[in-house]
């Protein structure tokens, strides 16, 4: 009856182990793949390393909000191919699979236009697609858009923040873009030409740096190789936009305090001088010689060296005239004193009488 029992025991014992097993496994297999999933951008930064990131100590930065168009030649690379050619595709493209399968964190685009890449505003990438109807399909909890629903063609506006900040390390200012916005622009028919811009979501740039360094781009239409990458197109700087917003303390943008299109012109060329001439005074204060200085300097003295010369030519003429009239007049003198001698020196001045008719 006792070894009944024991087997009784012994057999509970080892079915309990049975299930308990596959569990055990789940729970530790679970967080390795969360683990391996979170790590691949930095498995990417090490395949592909990008410039380094900002410091945060830095002495002096600016930031600086642009809007991009993609329908100008220097920011093309940027949106052709519109439609995946085999393995090429624009920047929108590439951005969106990747947030679609979850290799980038993109965050909400708020009312205010500031980007925040705190945990709460973290986008769902569900309801973006929902809310700007772009057809998907979820199997088993995983979104899949075919490439005819990505909306590529759309995406012509591109929001950029960037900071220019001055590197005292290496003593040289920089211009590093931070935060990347795709815009679609939809509205325009036949009826009306103007498109309503939709700010998709806000991704920080240094962790997508790693994945742009992968995706090759065609610099220009007078070379078609592909011999560049999206992070070499931003670290470069090779873009060109218009500035509509910087960090200020009131938080304005530029269409808040500039009423017509001539005002805005007007404070974006004094935000893009300002950015200059700080620069150009900080080299100017002791780091560098400011060569605008120096240039002012030469002109100064070759104005002055001029003016002597003027100076000394014009006192020279007058000495040589001077000079001359004094010849003429020692000559002069010089022939009336031998008039003088030449005559007797008794002889009385010569009288001339006139006769007198009667």
């Amino acid at each position: 009856m006792k070894r009944i029992l024991s087997l009784i025991m012994v057999t509970f014992l080892v079915a309990g182990a049975a299930k308990a097993q596959p569990a055990k496994r789940r729970a530790i297999t679970a967080p390795a793949t969360e683990q391996a999933k979170s790590s691949a951008t930095d498995r990417a930064s090490l395949m592909f390393p990008t410039t380094a990131s900002m410091p945060d100590d830095v002495v002096w930065k600016r930031d600086i909000y642009r809007q991009l168009d993609l329908t100008k030649d220097k920011n093309a690379p940027m949106y052709y191919p519109v439609e995946p050619m085999g393995k090429q595709v624009n920047l929108f493209t590439y951005l969106f699979r990747l947030i679609l399968t979850g290799r980038v964190t993109a965050y909400t685009y708020k009312l205010d236009g500031n980007e925040s890449f705190a945990e709460k505003d973290k986008l769902e990438v569900k309801d973006m697609l929902e809310r700007y109807g772009i057809y998907y399909e979820e199997n088993d909890g995983k979104l899949t858009v075919a490439d005819s629903d990505v909306p590529s063609a759309e995406a012509t506006r591109y929001y950029i923040k960037e900071s220019i900040y001055m590197d005292q390390r290496t003593g040289i200012f920089k211009t590093k873009v931070t935060a990347l916005c795709p815009i679609l622009m939809r509205g325009a028919d036949e009826f009306s030409t103007d498109a309503t811009p939709y700010p998709l979501f806000w991704v920080n740039y240094d962790d997508v740096a790693p994945w742009l360094a992968k995706l090759p781009m065609m610099p220009s239409n007078l070379n078609n190789v592909t011999n560049m990458t999206a992070d070499d197109f931003f670290a470069m700087n090779r873009y060109e936009g218009k500035i509509y917003k910087t960090n200020n303390m009131q938080g304005k943008v530029l269409a808040n305090y500039c009423p017509t299109d001539s005002d805005m012109v007007a404070e974006q060329t004094r935000i893009e001088k300002q950015i200059n001439d700080f620069e150009k005074n900080v080299w100017g204060s002791g780091f560098l010689p400011d060569t605008t200085k120096k240039d002012s300097l030469d002109a100064e003295m070759a104005a002055k060296e001029e003016k002597a010369t003027k100076k000394s030519s014009f006192f020279g003429s007058r000495s040589s005239k001077s000079k001359s009239s004094d010849t003429t007049t020692a000559s002069s003198t010089a022939k009336k004193e031998k008039k003088e001698a030449s005559e007797p020196a008794n002889s009385s001045p010569r009288v001339s009488a006139r006769r007198q008719r009667r």
